[in-house]
């Protein structure tokens, strides 16, 4: 069992999000579905601000 200590999942949700924004064809720089909230994580859709 990996326990606590273990880090290797501590960039998955990064890596399926690149993986979703490269599917959708959505620009990394200036995406437009998946994107990112300061503080939050992601949000799916047109705007972050609420």
């Amino acid at each position: 069992m990996q326990g606590y200590d273990y880090e290797g999942y501590e960039r998955t949700v990064d890596v399926h999000v690149k993986n979703l924004r490269r599917k959708l064809g959505d620009d990394p720089r200036n995406p437009t579905y998946v994107l990112t909230v300061p503080g939050i994580g992601y949000k799916f859709g047109p705007d972050a601000d609420g």
